[in-house]
């Protein structure tokens, strides 16, 4: 397009050379901001931020147009090219199939995914499971349903309007995206902490308004961002590139084979089914025949009362420095699929759990701080002075909140170690996250709030312009209204809850939401607000777990469930779905779906035998309930005035808000001097916050995740990337599907009719050690009859 523009000027008029010398300023200009936004990017191409240097210092128009355009017609990101094709087409997808298919099999599995929600470990189905689903059904609805158009109300319409396509199925996927995307509704968590640890229940009214406005407050915001979050082809949210490639994968009813897999000649829809079939088949044996190989902690089995042995080697409550699993489940159960994230991002979370998670926790713990010789060195506890579970019975009075009177004359509370080393670590993300992103993409951020939708396109975003934007007013009214339900909630009930700290939470949840969003649609790790927001509601009204457990919930799920939305409307982004239909897809399931979880929430209150406690059958013992309800004893009811101000047992922790907000300057400066060294892949926002699950969540299962991961997403992506890219997205499809079809079979089928596993040595001999028993604890209470300080306030 500047083909000899600068040589072509010189015989030109002065306006035609000014005119000249503008479109090379502009290209330059283009340029330089392509440079400068992708330099410290780590997912981005380097041989060509090599080139685009080179061109830039050589005054090389030409070359820098080159570079620049070459990366518009595709993505330049290798992840999206493998997944995402560059062109669309012309298919309907706002059809009476796709809804009905979408709304049934969001139902039926946000249904599921409360109920396993309540297991430990928890089993969170994602939406490959609907992916799955919607196929066939779309198939057999062709068959079944009659093919001729009717007219209503002077418009014509058909069950069959053609084959069933890749945008209705997309429909379908978003639907579950956004109501179980990131598990069960966290509202859920707050009323099981009330009805099953504090014993009252404010009835349906309050858990309706409650579920609806946390699990759609965020929609408004997510439609508000997407011009940062969904529109700029450097947010890439790899989690969608599992579903894009299984959506080719099935659609695709050739026999072709990938044209270049390294050898490989299956067709990619035959290999995710034997990839399928094979999870489907092994998981019955960890899950069920040998249930020794969940946890293989083996050192624990040749000394299962051996304390130190247990603690240093247990999967359970240890910190696992053997971490073997054979076990889908706990290696992607709570993180969600390792072949996913981008390599770098699992080394900072990898190396966040190796030094904080095991060194320094080990350090702490054999220290004999925090009084950690009496408690155990990893699990999600609370403790009071005699090494029992808190009773917060004991310190609240009749309206559930503190006694002061009652307290003191109880106890102080005590956690684990990496429990209370988890909030030290939330406290450095928080102010982590804030520097990160004003040094490494403050410009950048700056630069789209300018230029709004004006913004230059890669391929992907062109071909979106084509369809009607959904207007942003859409968005806000929706908020508004979600705002309303959320306020009467807070001011109906009796819960502690001001107007005004509603508002603060919401905030909270504006403020971080773009740079918590662009960290995770880089790396596929999201960094939760949940304790900077418990932090903040615990200094302000001190003593009222109820409103803390919601200022919390509205202040990090409001951003939580945004980032959930903004990742279904770019995947309708990539997948050319017109963002009309999408907010009503999603604006719809999302409100159906709370009624469901709901509902199913309280049937299992009811017909599962010991719910919530450590006798429940199958596990369901409600891990993440029992994480919420111990931090609301923490924040809530005893406060964090109580728990982190000087003078306190764990005040150091307040020191990892400096560290957390140093570590990336001193960094960012560093990788400025060597910009090509390893460290521009260093990210401490995520090495702080990545293994944020520790607990419920332990060691074991973060160091296999990445093991795995950095496995697939290193070794093999850059040894075999022909394979990678044809076959590594749809690996993690088949391993998810067929762990979530065999234990959906187990509990049904077994589970539910109180079938034993065969009681045999692979059965029993992880079962029986400290570490699966949680006993492993150093010291028995002093003969004074407690540990601790003499007199706490």
């Amino acid at each position: 397009m500047l083909r000899n523009l600068r040589s072509s000027i010189g015989g030109r008029s002065t306006d035609a050379t000014a005119s000249g010398n503008d479109a090379i300023d502009s290209a330059e200009r283009r340029a330089s901001r392509a440079y400068s936004s992708h330099q410290y990017d780590p997912n981005y191409p380097t041989e060509k931020l090599d080139e685009l240097g080179n061109a830039l210092a050589n005054h090389d128009v030409e070359k820098e147009q080159a570079i620049v355009e070459s990366t518009e017609d595709d993505s330049p990101y290798l992840e999206v090219r493998a997944a995402v094709r560059n062109y669309d087409e012309d298919v309907p997808c706002n059809t009476i199939r796709a809804w009905a298919i979408g709304l049934f099999l969001a139902t039926l599995l946000s249904g599921i995914n409360m109920l396993f929600s309540m297991r430990a470990p928890s089993i969170l189905i994602t939406s490959i499971v609907t992916q799955l689903l919607a196929y066939p059904m779309g198939r057999a609805w062709d068959i079944v349903m009659p093919k001729r158009k009717f007219k209503t109300f002077g418009r014509e319409w058909s069950f069959v309007p053609g084959p069933f396509n890749m945008k209705e199925h997309v429909i379908s996927v978003v639907m579950a995206n956004v109501s179980f995307g990131g598990g069960a509704a966290y509202s859920t968590d707050i009323l099981l902490a009330q009805i099953a640890r504090y014993g009252f229940d404010y009835g349906w009214g309050f858990a309706l308004l409650l579920t609806f406005s946390t699990q759609c407050l965020g929609f408004g915001l997510a439609g508000l961002c997407r011009r940062f979050l969904v529109w700029p082809a450097a947010m890439i949210w790899p989690a969608n590139l599992v579903n894009t490639s299984l959506f080719y994968a099935l659609h695709d009813h050739s026999k072709a084979v990938p044209a270049s897999a390294n050898g490989w000649s299956i067709s990619r829809y035959r290999f995710f089914l034997y990839v399928l079939i094979g999870a489907f088949v092994w998981y019955w044996i960890p899950g069920f025949l040998f249930q020794a190989l969940s946890v293989f902690a083996f050192p624990t089995f040749i000394a299962p009362n051996n304390v130190i042995v247990n603690q240093l080697f247990g999967g359970w409550t240890g910190v696992s420095l053997i971490p073997i699993t054979f076990d889908w489940t706990q290696i992607a159960g709570y993180i969600g699929s390792p072949l996913i994230p981008p390599w770098h991002a699992i080394g900072n979370t990898v190396f966040g759990t190796v030094f904080f998670y095991v060194l320094i926790t080990m350090g702490i713990h054999y220290s004999g701080a925090w009084y950690s010789a009496y408690l155990p060195i990893s699990d999600s506890g609370s403790y009071d002075n005699t090494a029992q579970p808190y009773n917060v019975s004991r310190i609240l009075d009749e309206n559930h909140r503190l006694d002061v009177a009652k307290y003191e004359s109880y106890s102080p509370l005590f956690l684990s170690t990496t429990f209370a080393m988890s909030y030290g670590l939330s406290f450095a993300a928080i102010a982590a996250v804030i520097v990160h992103t004003a040094l490494y993409h403050g410009k950048e951020i700056y630069g789209r709030m300018k230029a709004a939708r004006n913004q230059e396109d890669d391929i992907h975003m062109k071909l979106m312009k084509k369809y009607k934007d959904s207007p942003d007013w859409w968005y806000l009214g929706f908020f508004f209204g979600m705002l309303a339900l959320g306020l009467t909630a807070s001011l109906a009930f009796n819960t502690g809850l001001e107007w005004w700290a509603f508002l603060i939470s919401i905030v909270i949840a504006i403020v971080w939401l773009v740079p918590v969003g662009m960290i995770q649609a880089v790396t596929n790790i999201q960094i939760g607000l949940n304790v900077i927001t418990e932090f903040i509601i615990g200094y302000m009204t001190p003593g009222r777990p109820i409103a803390m457990m919601m200022f919390k919930t509205y202040g990090y799920i409001t951003m939580s469930q945004s980032l959930n939305f903004t990742q279904g409307l770019k995947l309708g982004h990539y997948m050319k779905v017109p963002p009309r239909t999408m907010f009503w897809a999603q604006v719809t399931a999302a409100m159906w779906t709370s009624v469901v979880q709901v509902a199913v929430m309280y049937w299992a209150l009811g017909a599962i035998k010991g719910i919530c406690t450590k006798a429940a059958i199958n596990h369901f013992t409600c891990p993440n309930a029992t994480v919420f309800f111990n931090a609301s004893i923490v924040w809530g009811v005893i406060g964090p005035a109580r728990m982190f101000s000087p003078g306190q047992i764990y005040s150091g922790l307040m020191w990892f808000f400096l560290i957390g907000a140093v570590t990336p300057i001193i960094f960012y400066f560093i990788t400025r001097r060597y910009p090509k060294s390893f460290l521009r892949y260093v990210n401490w926002p995520v090495i702080f916050s990545g293994s944020g699950l520790i607990p419920p969540a332990t060691p074991l299962n973060y160091l296999a995740w990445g093991i795995v991961g950095f496995v697939f997403n290193h070794h093999l992506r850059k040894r075999f990337s022909g394979w990678w890219a044809n076959y590594n997205y749809l690996t993690s499809a088949g391993l998810d599907v067929g762990l979530a079809l065999c234990t959906i079979i187990i509990f049904l089928t077994l589970s539910m009719t109180n079938t034993e596993p065969p009681k045999w040595w692979g059965n029993t001999v992880g079962l029986n050690t400290m570490d699966a028993m949680g006993t492993a604890i150093q010291e028995g209470v002093p003969e004074k009859g407690f540990f601790g300080p003499e007199e706490w306030h």
